[in-house]
């Protein structure tokens, strides 16, 4: 119950914190840019979205066959559609309660493909793992390539949203953090070992075994060329669902290409501070295209746009997902049952 409660807590705290910087953009824009704005979304070239929902799908498509490459190592090979719904799902979920979806995502395969959830949740570990590694090349190719224009910004925001403090704490907390991570690992192995015969102990040294089981897969991947095909192939969509959004209105569609990449970076830090990325998302999409000379009416409505799209594929995919898992499951054990 008190896990329940501080978990609402931190969701209407970041969910505030969206909606509070949704209003701050917008009061900070003045009257005459907001009507600006307000202009640019009726004239918004909404037949985008066509091109925009399939390369995410396609993504998400990726990102269901990726997982299905990590579980086949500890012997599961799930459908691609219970994968895919799962994803979609888990996605959906994200929505209301941040990493709710994670949970969701290793119980719906538990339950629809009889594999034990605490093994998947090491291969979710990987595949976030995987996701920070990509982010960060993301950040290199736009740094490389834009150094000129974001350089500057770059560093004043990775500084004050995860190098805050001076370099004295951040040793000391670094210290601190690998010291907290030795002492739990000694004291979990002597609680194994002293009392392995308690229940309660044994269920725990099994959730751990099941997850140290999902981390160990990535090492045992019978397909790494697909698995790096499709982790390079999931941020490619990505920026190109990016780049084809700076044409939504006309004041963003002269950016270069090479614009995606910090546009896409600094979002993806948006959708990582608030649930879904409410508020966020468009502040550093707003944030970044001024750096390239566009008014902030016109960034934020372009990021208003993005970020409306993104999170209108996930509401509608993910409750169709939510809604043909069970029919298709109980169709394909019908037709399974008939073949017998």
């Amino acid at each position: 119950m008190k896990k329940a409660i501080l978990t609402l807590i931190k969701y209407l705290f970041f969910l505030g914190l969206g909606i509070f910087l949704v209003w701050w953009s917008i009061h900070k824009m003045g009257d005459k840019n907001w009507e600006e704005c307000k202009t640019a979304l009726k004239t918004a070239r909404f037949i985008l979205f066509i091109p925009v929902f399939f390369i995410l799908i396609a993504s998400h498509v990726s990102r269901a066959m990726r997982w299905r490459i990590l579980m086949k190592p500890m012997g599961y090979n799930p459908s691609l559609v219970n994968t895919f719904f799962a994803v979609m799902v888990g996605y959906l979920a994200n929505l209301a309660v941040p990493r709710l979806g994670e949970v969701l995502k290793c119980t719906i395969l538990g339950k629809y493909e009889k594999v034990p959830p605490d093994k998947l949740v090491g291969t979710i570990l990987v595949e976030r793992a995987i996701d920070v590694v990509s982010l960060l090349l993301v950040f290199i190719i736009a740094i490389a390539t834009q150094a000129s224009i974001i350089g500057e910004y770059a560093k004043k925001t990775i500084t004050s949203n995860f190098l805050s403090g001076n370099r004295e704490s951040m040793i000391l907390k670094l210290v601190i953090l690998i010291a907290l991570v030795v002492i739990f690992y000694f004291t979990l192995k002597f609680i194994f070992k002293k009392y392995s015969e308690i229940g309660l102990v044994k269920k725990i040294n099994i959730l751990f075994k099941g997850v140290g089981a999902g981390l160990s897969s990535v090492k045992n991947l019978q397909n790494k060329k697909a698995f790096i095909f499709h982790s390079i192939f999931i941020w490619f969509c990505y920026a190109s669902g990016t780049y084809i959004g700076f044409f939504v209105i006309p004041q963003t569609s002269d950016l270069p290409i090479a614009a995606a990449f910090p546009v896409l970076a600094f979002a993806s830090i948006g959708m990582i501070v608030t649930p879904g990325g409410i508020g966020t998302y468009q502040w550093f999409i707003m944030e970044v295209m001024f750096l390239y000379g566009i008014e902030i009416s016109y960034g934020y409505a372009n990021g208003l746009l993005q970020w409306i799209a993104q999170f209108f594929i996930i509401l509608i995919v993910g409750f169709v997902s939510l809604i043909a898992l069970p029919y298709y499951n109980r169709q394909s054990k019908k037709t399974t049952l008939a073949k017998l």
